[in-house]
C-alpha cells in the first residue's frame, strides 16, 4: 500500500488505490461513510477516503449518483451518513463516481449500473 492516490478525473473525483484494494476482496458488508464538507463530498472507510467528490456541477453529479447506488442520500452540510453494503455494490459506486458526466454516453451507462446497485442491494 503506497498511499499515493489513483485520480479519475482532477477536476472533480478523486478515487483511491484504497478503493482498489477494497474491492479487490469479495465481501458481504462494508461499512462506509459519506460526509458533506465545503469542499464537497467524500466517501470513507474505516476512516481511509475512497472518493472525493469536489464542489463542481460534476462533482456534485458523481456524489449524488454515488450515493443513490450506495441507496443513501446525500448528507447536508457538516453531517455524515453510514451506508452498508457488499463490496460489488461499492464497485458500481466507485463506477459511478469515475464516469465523465460531461459525455452524454455516461448516462447509458450511469442507468444501468444504478439498476444493477439497486438489484445488489436487493431492492429490485
Amino acid at each position: 500500500m503506497s498511499g499515493r492516490r489513483a485520480i479519475v478525473n482532477q477536476k472533480h473525483v478523486e478515487i483511491s488505490e484504497y478503493a482498489d484494494e477494497l474491492i479487490s476482496v469479495p465481501r458481504a458488508r462494508l461499512l462506509l461513510e459519506i460526509s458533506q464538507v465545503e469542499a464537497g463530498v467524500t466517501l470513507t472507510h474505516e476512516g481511509r477516503m475512497l472518493v472525493s467528490c469536489r464542489l463542481t456541477s460534476e462533482g456534485m453529479a458523481a456524489s449524488g449518483f454515488m450515493a443513490r447506488a450506495l441507496g443513501v442520500k446525500i448528507p447536508a452540510l457538516g453531517e455524515t451518513l453510514e451506508a452498508r453494503v457488499t463490496t460489488a455494490v461499492l464497485f458500481r459506486a466507485l463506477s459511478i463516481a469515475g464516469l465523465d458526466y460531461a459525455n452524454d454516453a455516461s448516462f447509458v451507462l450511469l442507468e444501468r449500473m444504478l439498476e444493477e446497485a439497486e438489484m445488489q442491494r436487493g431492492g429490485g
